[in-house]
């Protein structure tokens, strides 16, 4: 019988498994989790694995060397954080019925504002703290949503435009449910920029999100910030 996400997180073992995985930039193979969970290999690979039979992980094989062709060896067995649209709850709390009641009574204004003092309280949970450069800013925020349990990462940067990559933005449960509340989501990333970088604002974030719907993909969070920092301008950076 399939493992259910909800037994997932209420065991321990595979809870502390699957927060790991989320705190990592990318995915992650068992040799990272033994480690990082002080277990054997084969403890730490069949954690992994009932994490994804449960759909919290994705496996795939992939060379980590870089290598490929005639001696480059066999790609390895690698996790990654598996796209997540629904929230897990017990008993069902129904919010997102709350929140789109609560959205029909709002401006579109009203609620990116709310979803940016929502950014802004994450911030303040993770410990973020602002700082001038704008790669190192980025870079900042997505650690602090990995540090909350939530994986996300800097895609690339040019200039002022940046994507991040989520596939478990803290909020897309409520925005696949309730596509309405888009903005709250926008507002959040914004508020979150605003807490990570010197001088900036929310209102000086212009945020668009883009394959939130697909079960498949990740979340791409697209943020354009009306003031540059100088000594990232033209920068590129990767994952």
């Amino acid at each position: 019988m399939a493992l259910e996400p909800l037994d997932a997180a209420a065991d321990a073992d595979l809870r502390a498994a699957v927060l790991f995985a989320r705190s990592q930039a990318g995915p992650i193979t068992a040799d990272d989790a033994a480690a990082a969970l002080d277990v054997h290999r084969n403890v730490a690979r069949a954690r992994l694995d009932r994490l994804a039979a449960a759909g919290l992980l994705e496996v795939t094989r992939e060379r980590r060397t870089g290598r490929s062709g005639p001696g480059a060896g066999r790609p390895a067995k690698v996790y990654r954080v598996a796209p997540e649209l629904e929230a897990i709850e017990f008993p069902p709390r129904r919010f997102d019925e709350l929140v789109a009641a609560l959205v029909e009574e709002l401006p579109e204004a009203a609620l990116r504002r709310a979803g940016a003092q929502f950014g802004q309280q994450l911030a303040a949970a993770a410990g973020l703290r602002p700082v001038r450069d704008l790669v190192r800013g980025l870079g900042r925020v997505c650690e602090a949503v990995r540090a909350l349990g939530y994986q996300a990462s800097l895609v690339s940067l040019e200039g002022g435009r940046a994507v991040i990559s989520t596939p478990t933005c803290p909020l897309r449960p409520l925005v696949a449910r309730r596509p309405e509340t888009v903005e709250i989501d926008r507002g959040m990333w914004a508020g979150l920029v605003e807490r990570a970088l010197e001088g900036v604002r929310a209102d000086d974030v212009r945020c668009e999100t883009a394959d939130c719907f697909d079960e498949h993909r990740s979340c791409r969070v697209v943020l354009e910030l009306a003031t540059q920092d100088a000594s990232a301008s033209g920068e590129t950076a990767s994952r």
